[in-house]
């Protein structure tokens, strides 16, 4: 065998992932919130971009045409036809902050409590090391013990100290357990039956398993009566901590996309308001038009002008890709958005990559993170794809409308005679929905329904 070498010329094609279009993906990806800041950064880095106003934009039209071919720039991204908004960046605008306050925490609303309290001066600083050990829940972690050693007091000071503490507001804070959080909660309401006490004390697992039989047994009463004390300790704050959650905690969702019904039809707006309109800056025009093409500050300028148009138009890409999408979903799920969850179809990304012409990965993309605010309500654009079930007629449900059937049934069914896993699943073949007991159970795990044995009241 002869070796050697030789030259061979051969055509491929093979995808280059070049900088900016990385930049376009990443940029299609983004919610709202992180496009806008995408776009704060990119305006730091870009001295060519500029956010739109009124005022500049009367003076982008006044610029002569002769001076600077503009069009020989911009021809390359004419495909996208970005256009100018009458976006006002000096125009006030409400938003959700200006409604915000800082509330009260549990720490403080204790401290304030035990200033007035009637421990000793030095017991105070026990008592604000107990309340600054709590949870955010409102429980107790940290051993008695400990506490004791620190201060150098007995643990039986100690235990005075929390006592006191545990009669403040919210009742049944500082406990070390549920069961010491529950009891705390009854004797402050002014329970007398002990019978309430001892369920407490010793059958609080028989109370979460709904064995309230057994728990009559051992107590000598009747079903009924458990399932009146069963009723009352359901109404009882486990978590009494948990009100005083921090404004910082909540959460809240700026929907990518509005959904609106009009005249019959339903019309789909990309929320790009919170993003401000971009444009090349007015000082680095007259720049590029006095400098000498080959000069450095030319060529800066060139390279900037390219990264900020490619900027420009990854930002209309996005759009319109969003735009398509869920103009392509709603098409599909108009019966969702006609009747409910119980009309909501299987989809896959398959199916709108398909419509829309683009690939399942871009799609995937577009949807990534991101809401939708629609008659129906605010949802993730990943609720509407969705696996399911078929029918007789071979159309298919998707899992969230065989959900909300499920939920249906349960919300009608006789209280002492729950409906079973198999029997859910009878019904709903009989309305044709072809679904295993197993299925019907794995649904019910997800929407945190408890099994029948725990849901029958006696």
């Amino acid at each position: 065998m002869k070796i050697g070498f030789h030259l061979n010329i051969e055509q491929i094609q093979k995808l280059v992932m070049t900088p900016e279009l990385k930049q376009a993906i990443q940029i299609l990806q983004f919610n709202t919130q992180e496009l806008s800041q995408f776009i704060d950064e990119q305006l730091l880095t870009n001295p060519l971009l500029d956010i739109a106003s009124p005022q500049e934009s009367e003076m982008t039209k006044n610029t002569s045409k002769e001076e600077v071919d503009w069009k020989e720039y911009f021809r390359e991204y004419d495909d996208i036809s970005y256009k100018q908004s009458n976006y006002n960046k000096d125009k006030e605008e409400v938003s959700i902050e200006q409604f915000l306050f800082n509330d009260t925490t549990l720490t403080e609303h204790l401290m304030f409590q035990l200033q007035f309290s009637i421990l000793k001066k030095r017991h105070y600083s026990i008592g604000k090391f107990i309340i600054e050990s709590l949870d955010r829940n409102g429980y107790l972690m940290t051993p008695l013990s400990e506490i004791a050693e620190v201060f150098h007091e007995s643990e039986e000071t100690v235990e005075n100290v929390l006592a006191v503490i545990q009669s403040f507001d919210p009742f049944g804070i500082a406990a070390r357990d549920l069961k010491e959080c529950l009891l705390i909660q009854i004797k402050q309401q002014g329970v007398e039956d002990e019978k309430v006490f001892e369920v407490v004390a010793h059958h609080l697992d028989d109370i979460a398993n709904n064995r309230l039989a057994i728990i009559a047994k051992n107590l000598n009463i009747t079903t009924a009566v458990v399932q009146e004390i069963a009723d009352f300790i359901k109404t009882l704050e486990p978590k009494p901590g948990r009100v005083f959650g921090s404004a910082n905690d909540v959460k809240y969702i700026t929907p990518d996309v509005t959904v609106e019904k009009i005249d019959g039809e339903y019309v789909v707006i990309v929320n790009d308001t919170s993003a401000p309109r971009l444009l090349i800056n007015q000082f680095y025009r007259s720049m590029l038009m006095n400098e000498e093409k080959d000069s450095s500050t030319s060529k800066f300028i060139t390279d900037k002008l390219n990264s900020a148009m490619w900027l420009v138009k990854s930002i209309e890409q996005r759009r319109q890709t969003i735009y398509k999408v869920v103009k392509a979903i709603i098409d599909y799920q108009i019966d969702f958005f006609e009747g409910g969850k119980k009309w909501l179809r299987p989809l896959t990304l398959k199916q709108i990559a398909d419509e829309v012409g683009v690939h399942e990965s871009t799609v995937s993309r577009a949807v990534n993170g991101k809401y939708m605010q629609s008659p129906r309500g605010v949802f993730e654009l990943k609720f509407f794809f969705s696996s399911g079930v078929s029918n007789q007629e071979g159309d298919g449900l998707a899992s969230e409308s065989i959900k909300s059937m499920i939920q249906e049934m349960i919300d009608k069914e006789n209280p002492k005679k729950p409906l079973s896993d198999q029997l859910i699943a009878d019904l709903l073949q009989n309305k044709g929905i072809n679904i295993s007991r197993r299925t019907v159970a794995k649904y019910r795990d997800e929407m945190n329904i408890q099994a029948s044995s725990k849901r029958k009241r006696f």
